[in-house]
């Protein structure tokens, strides 16, 4: 992205990368990785382990505190285009650094949450409103702010193997979530719920302050071409594309088809995460199952996503939509039937093709389709609509079990709007990576 005002800090402190023998977007690439990564805190996989132990400690119930997280999640999404609009404005140099900082506290924040309801008074009503501003604070500056930044910053830095770069990162991220809800568990186990929040927190800092010193914004800003190009090579036309505004971006019909299937996901995901323990129970399947359940999905994902993100560099990215819908799909019907063998193999097989497929989608759709002027602000609404329906979605699966003692219902509710999402799919145009973005100007 090619900010519209110069980061507050230099590009060349505290060194210049045009000293280097190599692209500086291989640094780039391995910070936006590892940025995804320490959002983990803020991510549902993160907070999932911590469930059972808030709930005991803050003497809640399930559903009080899905609600918690509910409305925690839901009023950080109400923000999140307007931090786009800081992302492109600061850069992600200094947002990632920032963000991580945040995220740090917030993560201390929910670590004495207990101590503080007892300090106010006790009670439900005071235990229910520290937790929400704690889940608003991770989500905002974890999935929110943290994870944008970090997937925006490594786009603008290639372009030729854009795919390909991006579905190399997905690898260390999958495998990252994919053992972190085990790691968190072992480290809770170890050392207690308390402690494990206190880990997070300081690999937050930690992370805040390397990012801050190495991290750069943008080749342009840093005196470099795009993708290790030098200033005798001849650029490609295809980077003069034109960059559409966020009004401009919102009035087409890709916008909505990208945003949608990416919240979808978001939704069903979330909701599965949140309650997985409790999930798997209900099919006749132990905990130690249910973050199994994790390491096998990565897999597949891993493989689809390397796959996909060697392919899709040179093709329209509507197949590959197509198919990722496909697999959340049959991952949803695999969910109800995970008390036998194939709904179990549905389940990671769908969503690991799906998962492997939103992580090139994601990373693809906005900046291919709308340029990366306003990438920060466009790709801020989406996410806010993603994090909007990852609020909905725990609550959504709670409130089923509440009224109808079974997951079922809210199944069938993500089965439906996925079948919708698939028509659709197929009657949107998407534009092939030659091809000029059509911005509806």
């Amino acid at each position: 992205m090619t900010a519209q005002t110069e980061s507050p800090i230099r590009s060349n402190w505290p060194f210049d990368v045009r000293r280097l023998p190599f692209y500086y977007g291989w640094v780039i690439w391995g910070f936006s990785a590892l940025g995804i990564l320490i959002s983990i805190p803020g991510q549902t996989m993160g907070m999932a382990v911590f469930t059972d132990y808030l709930i005991e400690a803050l003497h809640l119930s399930r559903t009080q505190l899905s609600m918690a997280y509910l409305i925690g999640t839901v009023g950080s999404s109400l923000f999140l285009t307007r931090a786009g609009r800081w992302y492109d404005r600061l850069g992600g140099r200094v947002t990632m650094a920032a963000a991580s900082a945040g995220l740090a506290i917030m993560v201390l924040f929910i670590s004495v949450s207990d101590s503080l309801a007892v300090h106010f008074g006790g009670g439900v009503v005071v235990s229910f409103l520290l937790i929400t501003l704690g889940y608003f604070g991770v989500r905002f500056l974890g999935q929110g702010i943290l994870t944008n930044a970090s997937r925006n910053v490594l786009l603008v830095w290639f372009e030729e193997r854009r795919g390909l770069v991006t579905s190399a990162r997905g690898v260390f991220v999958s495998f990252g979530f994919s053992v972190a809800p085990l790691v968190l568990a072992w480290s809770i186990v170890r050392a207690g719920w308390h402690e494990a929040l206190w880990e997070l927190a300081f690999v937050c800092l930690v992370f805040a302050g390397i990012a801050l010193v190495f991290l750069r914004d943008n080749p342009r800003s840093c005196g470099v071409l795009v993708d290790g190009h030098t200033h005798e090579d001849q650029v490609p036309v295809a980077r003069l594309r034109p960059s559409a505004t966020l009004d401009q971006a919102r009035r087409t019909p890709v916008f909505w088809l990208a945003t949608l299937s990416l919240g979808i996901h978001s939704l069903l995901g979330t909701a599965v995460t949140f309650h997985i323990v409790s999930i798997f129970a209900a099919a006749g399947r132990s905990q130690t199952e249910a973050f199994a359940y994790f390491l096998p999905t990565a897999v597949f994902a891993t493989a689809t996503n390397l796959l996909c993100g060697w392919l899709v560099d040179k093709r329209s990215l509507k197949p590959f939509m197509i198919v990722m819908l496909g697999g959340f799909l049959l991952g949803a019907i695999g969910l109800l039937h995970l008390q036998h063998t194939w709904g179990y193999a549905a389940l990671v097989v769908g969503f690991g093709i799906g998962g492997g497929l939103w992580s090139v989608t994601s990373n693809l759709a906005f900046i291919r389709n709308f340029g990366p002027l306003h990438l920060g602000e466009i790709t801020g609404l989406c996410t806010s609509i993603m994090v909007f329906a990852s609020a909905i979605g725990p609550a959504l699966f709670s409130l089923g079990l509440d009224y109808f003692d079974t997951y079922a219902a809210a199944l069938w509710v993500c089965i439906a709007a996925l079948v919708l999402l698939l028509g659709f799919a197929f009657v949107v145009k998407q534009s092939a990576p030659n091809e000029l973005a059509n911005v509806g100007v």
